[in-house]
């Protein structure tokens, strides 16, 4: 069981999102909280494996909570959560010790399988927003490879760099293999790279994924 705390200054959010979770196998909300203060006090005594939250709230907000949640309980998995996906705040975040970010438009798989995803010890980032950290991790003098990207191959990216087989990738995306295939040899071609090692190398390299979590 995947035990996770809500941080969100919305009441009406917190129960959204807890309805959401209700009934799904293998996850339970065991805590709430309103404020990144309250968090920090109640992260040691509820212990949660993982701790959705809300970063424009009200006092020291979401990421100094994330960094201090962090600092005080490492093993905790915190993925942070934003209204829009052009916020300034992923790589800062990612920096501070979050291991996922999430837009509120998500449905709930995706909520599902980004609090499964960082249990594991991955990290998860959507597709919109991966694409976006990553030109903010090149030097502005430099062109990005990652601009030739469409959101989809980036998408499929991220999914090559986790690990996930052709047949894994083609059931969640619902394409047939074959265009799996030509996504991921695209993705070779664009970003230069010959095998799945060099590309995660390359999502490594222009901060999409951490190295200890490649491995």
């Amino acid at each position: 069981m995947i035990n996770v705390m809500l941080v969100d200054d919305h009441g009406l959010v917190r129960t959204g999102i807890k309805r959401l979770l209700r009934d799904v196998s293998g996850i339970d909300v065991v805590a709430e909280a309103e404020s990144g203060e309250q968090a920090i006090r109640q992260v040691r005594k509820e212990k949660p494996d993982v701790i959705l939250m809300d970063i424009s709230m009200p006092g020291i907000g979401g990421l100094e909570a994330t960094r201090k949640i962090s600092q005080v309980v490492p093993g905790v998995k915190i993925i942070a959560v934003t209204i829009h996906d052009d916020d300034p705040f992923p790589a800062r975040l990612l920096e501070a010790g979050a291991s996922g970010y999430l837009t509120k438009g998500c449905d709930v798989q995706e909520i599902v399988n980004a609090i499964r995803s960082v249990h594991l010890g991955k990290q998860y980032i959507t597709p919109e927003i991966a694409h976006k950290l990553a030109l903010s991790f090149v030097n502005e003098r430099e062109k990005s490879p990652l601009e030739r990207l469409t959101p989809r191959e980036t998408q499929v990216m991220l999914m090559v760099v986790r690990g996930e087989t052709n047949k894994a990738i083609s059931e969640k995306l619902c394409l047939s293999p074959k265009t799996t295939s030509t996504y991921r040899y695209r993705l070779f071609e664009k970003l230069g790279v010959e095998n799945d090692v060099e590309l995660t190398r390359f999502a490594i390299r222009h901060g999409l994924i951490r190295e200890n979590i490649a491995h």
